[in-house]
């Protein structure tokens, strides 16, 4: 297996792509309160700044401003999924590998089945992809498009016409602050 290297910069600011391990399902909207509750109980652990997220049915996108002594994403990442992962076993049945997005027990035979023996040994539960994407912002311009691309990507993905609408966004709280101008939607 490659040995990948993640770049660490203290107080970076930095874009993350965050994906279920099962796409097409709605587990992150149907969980919305269990996910808020992970952030929140990470970031009173360790501190992050959130300059924008935005939480599809099967993803989601981040962009986060770390301490200026700290470079660990890493470790906040996992532990908001493992909390995350924690309490939708406990809420959805408590078995290891139970998949709470496909509720017909023959997805959840086949999907409980699919994990892979790392997986089982390490007993993870199957809910996240392992690893997660990550860009470093290099510069308001990138910082604004990468904003934008937090914005719009309910759009994008035809959950709804206008990213306002779309309740899952930071976007509300950007407007409040005055941050968002003008969009296009693609």
């Amino acid at each position: 297996m490659p040995n990948y290297t993640r770049r660490k910069v203290a107080g970076a600011t930095v874009f993350f792509t965050v994906n279920l391990a099962q796409r097409q399902g709605r587990l992150l909207v149907d969980e919305i309160d269990v996910l808020r509750e992970a952030v929140a109980y990470t970031r009173a652990r360790r501190p992050f700044g959130i300059e924008a997220w935005v939480v599809l049915p099967d993803h989601m996108h981040a962009i986060w401003t770390l301490p200026e002594d700290d470079s660990n994403y890493s470790d906040r990442w996992g532990a908001i999924k493992a909390r995350f992962s924690k309490r939708v076993r406990e809420e959805q049945g408590g078995a290891v590998g139970y998949k709470p997005t496909l509720r017909r027990g023959n997805d959840v035979e086949r999907l409980r089945a699919s994990r892979s023996a790392s997986k089982v040994a390490k007993q993870d539960a199957g809910i996240w992809q392992r690893r997660f994407w990550e860009h470093h912002i290099r510069g308001k311009a990138d910082l604004e498009a990468h904003l934008r691309y937090c914005w719009l990507n309910p759009v994008k993905h035809g959950l709804v016409a206008d990213p306002f609408d779309w309740p899952y966004s930071s976007i509300h709280r950007d407007h409040q602050m005055g941050r968002v101008e003008h969009l296009e939607t693609p």
